[in-house]
């Protein structure tokens, strides 16, 4: 896919591009009092949400339709573009009538094939910038599909929001960023552009600024963020907004590296770095060969091939030996969890093979 510039033609590409606003379009008077101090600040795109898909029933759904004269408004007297969620085919309708400039497709609709499909159906030959937010589940190929249905419709300017994914084990993100997941979606289409939402993924507004940093350090091309006159009274999100003065702090701060230095002074560390893989797979190799003969062993002697304690005591004793390694310990257990597992794979062709 070749993808084409998402931007306006007087908007300034450099890193990062900033698309802000509030959550959720509220009021008229939220809306221009937010879309205001934005624009103030110097940023080009507003964002709101206009239908607000909800986890549960009962909470704040959004204005609907009747919000999007308003973003007219916005456009009229601040000269800012606007951009919207946009759900199904008749969001589509309604935010193409009202002019606006830019859709998004949420990360509990892109998850959904049949969903986008209708929207890349109803968005055929129109020539309107979409970007498409990860799905909530780490699904690389699903987010890649999403993308591949809408250029297939003739969508060509597309970007992605990485938004981070949803996890049963809360921690300190509200959706984890797992930013290997975008990291590869850019491997795999340099061309293409990739926003970052720190707002979802840290889900606290202390969490913005790092999390814009990062995201700056890794190349993303830009940034999503949800802005809102006064966060606290929000009625979606509160926790994760901040007011326009304090975007503008956070932009300020943001230290953009030069993707264009050249890398001749790392090429000796880099040379190290491939020596120094190439040791760790031949002693990956050799340690599969040693669990293959674990599994003869285990056949020949009618042996079960989990031993859960022997498993246990691994994890225990390797995670302790990488702390002292200064290596984080969730790293060191989740490698060695990969590693068991190709181990019983490997036991098991053992146990599969006909004598």
């Amino acid at each position: 896919m070749k993808f084409e510039s998402i931007l306006p033609p007087d908007i300034d590409a450099q890193r990062p591009i900033v698309i802000a606003g509030p959550c959720s379009a509220e009021t008229e008077e939220q809306v221009m009092e937010t879309a205001k101090g934005i624009a103030s600040k110097g940023i080009k795109i507003f964002r709101a949400g206009i239908w607000k898909p909800r986890t549960k029933p009962g909470g704040f759904e959004g204005v609907g339709a009747k919000g999007l004269p308003w973003l007219k408004r916005v456009k009229k007297e601040t000269g800012m573009y606007t951009a919207v969620e946009v759900a199904n085919k008749d969001h589509v309708f309604e935010a193409l009538k009202a002019g606006i400039d830019i859709l998004w497709i949420g990360a509990r609709t892109s998850v959904n094939p049949f969903a986008v499909q209708d929207i890349a159906d109803a968005l055929h030959g129109i020539d309107i910038p979409v970007l498409v937010k990860n799905p909530v589940n780490p699904d690389l190929e699903l987010w890649i599909g999403a993308l591949q249905r809408l250029y297939a419709a003739g969508i060509h300017r597309l970007g992605a929001i990485h938004r981070g994914f949803s996890t049963y084990d809360k921690k300190i993100y509200r959706n984890l960023p797992l930013w290997h997941i975008p990291i590869e979606l850019r491997r795999r289409f340099p061309n293409l552009p990739i926003f970052c939402d720190p707002s979802h993924i840290g889900g606290k507004r202390e969490l913005i600024a790092p999390l814009s940093q990062q995201a700056m350090d890794l190349s993303f091309d830009g940034l999503i963020i949800e802005s809102h006159c006064n966060p606290d009274c929000a009625l979606s999100d509160a926790s994760q907004q901040i007011t326009p003065d304090v975007l503008d702090y956070i932009l300020n701060l943001l230290i953009i590296r030069d993707s264009n230095q050249t890398t001749e002074n790392l090429t000796e560390l880099r040379r190290q770095i491939d020596y120094i893989d190439e040791q760790m797979l031949e002693l990956l190799a050799k340690r599969m060969r040693i669990s293959r003969e674990i599994g003869v062993y285990k056949k020949e002697h009618n042996m079960p091939i989990l031993q859960s304690p022997r498993y246990s005591q691994i994890l225990e004793n390797r995670s302790n030996m990488g702390a002292q390694m200064d290596l984080n310990t969730d790293f060191v257990k989740e490698m060695l969890k990969e590693i068991h597992e190709e181990s019983i794979r490997q036991q098991m062709i053992i146990m599969n093979e006909e004598k």
